[in-house]
């Protein structure tokens, strides 16, 4: 969702990435490597051909540099998407999906689309998602109300998307909705 300069008062996309980038993904290492220590935890040991779960970061270093295969998560396969894709196009809420899909799924497509399955199908897929997603959160802020707003099931790129635009419509609502019983 494009908003103006003024409304864009939230996180990147580009830091929302970062943040993903600390979930756990299984890779298959093509090199040996003893536990490694990290700020966030210690990882390792990598033995080939034997799977192990690392942070994304980790797992994106070392396939760019060739060190291992990123096993894709289960629901980043043409079957689960199909059928999200079928449910949100054919109910009212959204449906379940990881928190940070949207920015796992855009990492691990853009570094390991060699090691997915139907990489092109699986982008397409993901973009009708996203485009049916926006199409329902902009129908559930048409209906705003000044006390809360339900909208489970949304994604951290969706909540991002649509923050600066709710704080703002927040704002105007309550002000609204009070002007009337200060006048009386």
């Amino acid at each position: 969702m494009a908003l103006p300069q003024s409304l864009r008062t939230s996180v990147t996309p580009l830091e929302l990435e970062l943040i993903a980038s600390e979930h756990l993904v299984e890779i298959v290492p093509l090199i040996t490597m003893e536990k490694t220590a990290f700020i966030s935890g210690a990882y390792g040991p990598l033995r080939p051909p034997a799977k192990c779960r690392i942070p994304l970061w980790m797992a994106t270093n070392l396939k760019l540099k060739k060190k291992c295969h990123i096993v894709p998560p289960e629901w980043l396969s043409v079957d689960f998407l199909q059928e999200r894709l079928t449910r949100e196009t054919s109910r009212p809420e959204f449906s379940k999906l990881p928190f940070r899909f949207a920015e796992i799924a855009k990492v691990i497509l853009d570094v390991a689309s060699d090691d997915v399955q139907n990489a092109d199908k699986i982008k397409s897929l993901l973009k009708d998602l996203r485009e049916a997603r926006q199409a329902k959160s902009r129908d559930g802020l048409q209906k705003l109300d000044h006390s809360e707003l339900s909208l489970p099931n949304l994604c951290s790129m969706e909540i991002n998307e649509i923050r600066p635009f709710f704080i703002q419509a927040m704002g105007i609502l309550t002000q609204l909705v009070r002007e009337p019983s200060a006048a009386e």
